[in-house]
């Protein structure tokens, strides 16, 4: 049986040294939580880890695609789509991916003097389901924000950044209503079906929905479900999900320097050959030609914003 433990396609992580590490852990605003190793990996077949005496950490493991499995304390457990763990310090375990539908996984390894404050007593998997008013996108805007700062944290002001912003990305997860009812409607709030499904795709922006999927969500036949979207949006229920798809992809392409097969994994693209084919057909122009005209762009901003200054 193969087993890997890093090296997969699309893959993204990011550490610090121990010395620099153990340097800015003596911060007090960060020695209470902070980060020592976070990262994404999409679809990664053979994953596979394996901690015999445990770890000086806890670990977040958060479930957006396929299964994996996770063994602590003698029990073994599923861990779907949409589900998310927190590993405990100090306890042996192992985990890995499903052989036949690998899991997409966010992560994140924590310490601090607080760390055991984000430990649950259960260890079975919990559940983050999308739903109308749940905040998918936004906990994985804010992972994004937290990399791109942690990072970079070879500056003392980026850790302590990242450390201030990991409190608020794990109580996302262990407060989950609180966390969610900041976008609770009002009583008078009436949201259409349309708006409603647009924000389910909003939430599952990283997934391969099918039309069978969006629409047995809000329990239509997709013949009725179609019907009532086009009615109110002008466009079919997959178009319009693909064209949040490259909507997104045109802020990471814009606003970030990750390589186009990165983008293409973190909205669910298998194949980047398929993604650059979507995006050209929607866009007009090629992921690399974007970028280079909105990198050409904000260049000719800042050098007339300097002139102007000056």
């Amino acid at each position: 049986m193969i087993k890997i433990k890093e090296g997969f396609k699309g893959e993204r992580f990011a550490y610090l040294p121990d010395d620099i590490l153990k340097a800015y852990s003596r911060n007090p605003l960060i020695q209470n939580l902070y980060i020592r190793k976070m990262g994404f990996f999409p679809h990664v077949k053979y994953h596979y880890v394996q901690k015999e005496n445990g770890c000086d950490y806890g670990m977040l493991i958060y479930c957006t695609g396929g299964k994996g499995w996770y063994k602590i304390e003698g029990k073994n457990y599923e861990i779907k789509e949409n589900q998310y763990i927190i590993i405990p310090q100090n306890i042996p375990y192992s985990f890995g991916a499903d052989d036949a539908d690998p899991w997409t996984i966010y992560w994140v390894h924590f310490k601090g003097l607080l760390m055991e404050q984000f430990i649950p007593k259960s260890h079975a998997p919990k559940n983050i389901l999308p739903g109308d008013y749940s905040r998918v996108q936004d906990r994985l805007d804010l992972f994004e924000e937290i990399y791109n700062n942690f990072s970079m944290g070879y500056t003392l002001e980026n850790m302590i950044y990242s450390s201030m912003c990991l409190y608020q990305f794990l109580a996302s997860f262990i407060y989950l209503d609180q966390y969610r009812s900041v976008n609770l409607p009002t009583q008078h709030e009436h949201l259409l079906l349309s708006s409603r499904a647009v924000h389910y795709m909003q939430e599952n922006i990283h997934q391969n929905l099918s039309l069978e999927q969006i629409a047995g969500y809000f329990k239509y036949s997709t013949s009725h479900f179609c019907t009532l979207f086009q009615k109110e949006t002008g466009v079919s229920p997959i178009n319009y999900f693909i064209r949040l798809k490259m909507q997104k992809a045109c802020q990471y392409l814009e606003m970030t320097n990750r390589k186009i097969n990165e983008v293409a994994a973190l909205l669910g693209f298998e194949e980047p050959a398929y993604f650059t084919k979507m995006f050209t057909k929607m866009i007009g122009i090629t992921p690399s030609q974007y970028r280079k005209r909105e990198s050409s762009v904000h260049q000719k901003g800042a050098s007339n914003s300097e002139r102007e200054y000056n």
